[in-house]
């Protein structure tokens, strides 16, 4: 798809439409979870590998997990917004499609980039994956993602740095992973060590 601007980004997003995502870590491919099957065709991805929900706040998330707030509370209060994912226990409310092989989890994260938040504030959390083919090299930049997957809906970088404000530099993804820590057994348990330690 051509750049579009801010409204057709957003119900591209909320009606089942592909959005080139920044994060603080990579640029992601994103979609309405009730559409989640749409990125593991266009990454051909594993279905094996559930994706990620993306949120603006935790309170966005709060909805798609089971697990009692005292028990994340404190864990996404000092690492929120960040580079980690928690794996936690799922709600009715994740969709099927987004976690297929593992249906009682589903992993949860709110970015620290700040248009990444201000578009998930706007769309609503979102089913999210690096924007690559799978096995392949990270796409940093939108346009990358968009020569790559030309499907997807994207924003300029004006557009982006808009969203900031004049004088504020836009975030470049670090391109490291983030940690990922799963609830399990009473703790959380790292299964990948990223730029966050626990």
């Amino acid at each position: 798809m051509p750049y579009v601007d801010l409204q057709d980004y957003v119900n591209a997003a909320r009606c089942g439409g592909v959005v080139a995502l920044p994060t603080d870590t990579v640029w992601g491919v994103a979609v309405n979870p009730e559409y989640s099957s749409i990125l593991y065709e266009l990454k051909q991805r594993s279905r094996e590998k559930s994706l990620i929900l993306l949120g603006a706040s935790p309170a966005d998330l709060w909805p798609y997990v089971t697990l009692d707030a005292n028990q994340w509370q404190t864990i996404t209060t000092q690492h929120w917004p960040g580079q980690l994912t928690l794996v936690v226990p799922t709600s009715q409310k994740v969709p099927l499609a987004m976690h297929p092989t593992t249906p009682d989890t589903i992993g949860v994260r709110v970015p620290d980039h700040p248009v990444a938040r201000q578009l998930l504030a706007l769309t609503g959390p979102l089913a999210t994956t690096s924007a690559n083919l799978s096995g392949q090299p990270n796409l940093m930049s939108v346009e990358q993602v968009l020569d790559q997957f030309p499907q997807v809906y994207g924003l300029e970088t004006g557009a982006l740095q808009a969203l900031l404000g004049r004088d504020a530099a836009l975030p470049v993804p670090s391109g490291l992973p983030s940690t990922v820590a799963r609830w399990q057994s009473q703790r959380w348990e790292v299964l990948r060590q990223g730029t966050v330690y626990l």
